[in-house]
């Protein structure tokens, strides 16, 4: 049995949830639903990182304590992936003592083989960030991320020698092309590190929200040294429950391409100097753009668009949780930006789902009501339908199985488009009851039983509904995907119901 990895980065606790972390997760959540589907030992994390000086200036902010701000807010994540059916296997937070653990055993490491030593930071600090900058790298002494006024900090740190690891890394690029993808991400990372590695800081005496360095206790770790380490963390290291060997071959990280840094020059650094390969993958996602603008909590400070107004679950209540999933799934290729907007979800609603799939599937409940008694009759071996499916088939799994899931969705929606194309053909609601109509119709419920479980990944709710109304047994996730999908199982004589709309439509504002 093949074994699948997959994390989402850790979301910061100094706010709340926003569609912007949805996007991630919903993608992160669709491949682990994927390769569970196919059969394959599937592991999913995702969490929040609580640590640093914005939880600790936010938790200020609100009067409480930084942990009681960590506890509510965390919260708040889980209450926004529940409202997006999401099949996290652990959802970890830093400020759980075996994270604790697991981060001070392997900066140890770290330390103990040499990469770790002291010295005075003095430069351009970004609190938003929770990053230093070089005046070069600065936007006139603002953050390039934030556009923010930078601080001047100076204070003693213990710093990694990254710059030990310059060669070393564009060694393992040149070797592990699909290392970092889509390649254009790739490039720029590899860019980053032939442009020359400066060695950084890793822990922090000016705060005290964090996790204690073992061999000095004046010192806690800066807190993206802490957060990278979670990924490892969830699968025991340093621990007794150590399952590193087990996962770490087959682990992939989704994440947005403004921590293309820290994910693939940094941490797989990092895991070098402890002794560990670095994570076999590291899939970069774009940014959701509202007006141009990337969605974020600064965005929203500066009078753009309220994140109140399209957080997760507002949008879950308004269109259904499977319609944003696929929309979130469907908009943009996962390596691009995509534009966002409310319009546009209505739009996908109306056309992709009520138009095409959701009318698909009561047309044929209809029809099968009408000119077969509500059983199905059963599909053809050489059904014109069939190499439409099999090809859906195909495609779909290709796409999923290379970090593609628009691809993959329109090539489920092509074999929707056939079906909905061969019944136009027939019209089998103007035949007589018999042996022709039945064909037709045995035909296309065989077509929808496969939609069915090629869009489970997407909409898992959705699907099972379909299966459901279909007449089948269990849920289209049950046994061996292969066998699943091939033409023709479909029996004679099952009950075929019809049931509400599936997707009435909106009613575009």
């Amino acid at each position: 049995m093949a074994r699948f990895y997959i994390t989402t980065p850790i979301y910061y606790v100094n706010d709340a949830p926003h569609v912007g972390h949805a996007y991630c997760t919903v993608n992160a959540d669709a491949m682990a639903r994927w390769h569970r589907l196919i059969g394959d030992e599937t592991k999913f994390l995702t969490g929040t990182d609580e640590h640093g000086q914005k939880v600790a200036d936010a938790a200020e902010k609100n009067g409480v304590s930084p942990q009681a701000w960590a506890d509510t807010t965390s919260a708040r994540f889980r209450e926004a992936w529940d409202a997006l059916a999401i099949s996290y296997d652990d959802f970890i937070r830093t400020t759980e003592p075996r994270h604790y653990e697991s981060v001070q055993k392997f900066l140890t490491a770290i330390y103990d083989n040499g990469f770790i030593y002291k010295d005075t930071y003095s430069g351009l600090y970004c609190v938003s960030c929770e990053d230093y900058f070089t005046d070069e790298a600065s936007d006139n002494g603002k953050c390039p991320v934030h556009a923010k006024p930078l601080t001047q900090m100076e204070e003693e740190n213990w710093f990694f020698k990254l710059s030990a690891f310059e060669d070393k890394l564009l060694e393992y690029y040149a070797k592990n092309p699909e290392f970092v993808t889509p390649g254009t991400k790739s490039n720029e990372a590899y860019a980053f590190i032939k442009g020359g590695l400066r060695d950084i800081s890793i822990t922090r005496t000016s705060i005290s929200w964090g996790v204690p360095v073992p061999w000095d206790e004046k010192h806690v770790f800066y807190v993206w040294y802490d957060a990278l380490i979670n990924y490892l963390t969830a699968i025991g290291y340093g621990r007794e429950d150590d399952e590193v060997a087990k996962w770490w071959p087959n682990s992939h990280h989704l994440i947005g391409k403004e921590i293309i840094r820290f994910h693939c020059v940094w941490w797989p650094a990092m895991c070098m100097a402890a002794g560990l390969e670095p994570p076999s993958h590291v899939q970069v996602h774009g940014w959701l753009l509202v007006g141009g603008q990337k969605l974020s909590k600064t965005m929203a400070q500066e009078g753009g668009v309220k994140l109140t107004d399209i957080a997760p679950v507002v949008l879950t209540n308004e269109y259904g949780v499977d319609p944003i999933r696929y929309y979130l799934l469907r908009e943009a290729v996962l390596g691009n930006d995509g534009d966002f907007s409310l319009e546009a979800i209505t739009a996908r609603y109306n056309t992709d789902l009520a138009n095409n799939l959701g009318n698909l599937v009561a047309r044929v409940a209809t029809v099968v009501q009408s000119k077969c008694d509500g059983l199905s009759p059963g599909a053809r071996s050489d059904s014109v339908l069939r190499s439409d499916a099999e090809t859906a088939v195909t495609e779909t799994a290709a796409a999923w199985n290379r970090f593609a899931p628009q691809a993959a969705l329109e090539a489920t929606w092509r074999l929707i488009g056939a079906t909905n194309s061969f019944l136009e053909q027939n019209a089998p609601w103007k035949m007589e009851s018999g042996p022709e109509a039945e064909a037709v119709m045995g035909d296309a419920l065989e077509a929808i039983r496969i939609i069915s479980i090629l869009v489970t990944p997407a909409m898992p709710t959705v699907a099972a509904e379909i299966w459901k109304r279909l007449g089948l047994s269990g849920l289209p996730t049950d046994g061996d995907f292969n066998e699943n999908t091939k033409w023709g199982l479909f029996a004679k004589g099952v009950q075929v119901e019809k049931g509400d709309p599936l997707f009435p439509r909106i009613k575009s504002e």
